[in-house]
């Protein structure tokens, strides 16, 4: 049985965004808001069989804490992904998903992310060369991995009729659809209609891979409403989170029972807010300050800190900081004018 099969409706996710969902960043929704699957930041299959391997794999790390945690993989070559998935398999990681929805432009030079919804051909192929890491791994989890797609509803324009129907005849366990096509960016609201499309075109098929949206969910509440409108089994939420580890519920009280009667968690004060903002830079720096840049860390300041009276005097000071030891200083004091 993958783990799929054992979490609720609607399951809440953790996307994947680059220089965001490190092991440090995670860490701390496992500790104050856990949501039900956890995914990593995108990671290079090329990159893994290179000489910045090393580097890379930092990328992988994780803690049993954050399980069921899902890797998730880019690449268009399949040799290179069939061997960065046995190394995955060999880490432990509950699933491996390929990213076939990434606009960004240096990714697509290289075939992979969005560009694979202009190549069917290499997109299955990648499918099948993860399926064959997985079984290349002799390790007895391997056999329960899943294997899950992320990606959009189609390039320039709405593809689901031909794209849609391809990946979910690939006997894959997950499929996030952002409802979103690739040239649209993230620069219009998500059509969530779509993502209900997606779900009859699943249900006509009789395949079981599981059907998660994404694209401007905004809360929990939000989110259960989504799910019932498009009869999807889960939600995957990205920029709502940052700065808010506690997201997904201390205790879930909005998912309580039978996952649909919203009530709103209670409201975290600003000493709160600044006390995890110190220890989330104190584990980014303990587990990636030798091979990150400090500033990826920074990104997270402006949504920790905003709202409340000397919010942006704060903000500039932290901006012009190096060190854990220098960010929790400036939050001291701060503290003592509350």
């Amino acid at each position: 049985m993958k783990f799929w099969d054992k979490l609720p409706k609607p399951f809440f996710c953790l996307a994947p965004m680059a220089d965001v969902t490190d092991v440090a960043f995670r860490s701390m929704f496992a500790k104050y808001g856990k949501p039900d699957v956890m995914w990593t930041e995108f990671v290079s299959a090329d990159g893994l069989s290179s000489k910045g391997r090393e580097v890379l794999k930092y990328d992988l790390l994780y803690s049993e804490k954050e399980r069921p945690i899902v890797v998730q993989l880019f690449s268009s070559n399949p040799v290179k992904m069939r061997e960065a998935s046995k190394l995955c398999a060999d880490l432990g990681f509950d699933g491996i998903d390929i990213n076939m929805g990434c606009p960004d432009r240096s990714i697509e030079k290289q075939g992979a992310g969005a560009a694979m919804m202009k190549d069917i051909k290499k997109a299955g192929e990648i499918i099948e060369a993860v399926k064959d890491g997985i079984k290349d791994s002799k390790k007895k989890k391997a056999k329960s991995m899943s294997i899950s797609v992320k990606t959009r509803i189609g390039y320039n324009k709405n593809q689901i009729s031909e794209w849609i129907p391809f990946l979910l005849s690939q006997d894959i366990d997950a499929l996030t659809v952002h409802a979103r096509t690739r040239k649209e960016m993230s620069l219009v609201p998500a059509r969530w209609e779509h993502v209900k499309e997606v779900v009859e075109i699943r249900n006509k098929m009789g395949v079981k891979t599981k059907i998660i949206g994404n694209g401007d969910v905004k809360s929990l509440e939000d989110g259960i409403r989504l799910a019932k409108e498009t009869g999807c089994d889960g939600i995957m939420v990205g920029r709502a989170v940052f700065g808010n580890p506690w997201f997904f519920g201390r205790e879930r009280p909005c998912l309580k029972g039978a996952r649909g009667k919203a009530s709103r968690s209670q409201e975290i004060s600003i000493k709160e807010k600044l006390k995890v903002l110190v220890e989330h830079t104190k584990l980014y720096d303990k587990l990636l300050g030798k091979v990150k840049n400090f500033a990826v860390m920074k990104k997270h300041y402006k949504a920790y800190v905003n709202g409340f009276d000397g919010a942006k005097e704060l903000r500039v000071k932290l901006m012009d900081t190096s060190n854990s030891k220098e960010v929790e200083t400036i939050i001291k004091e701060f503290l003592k004018t509350l």
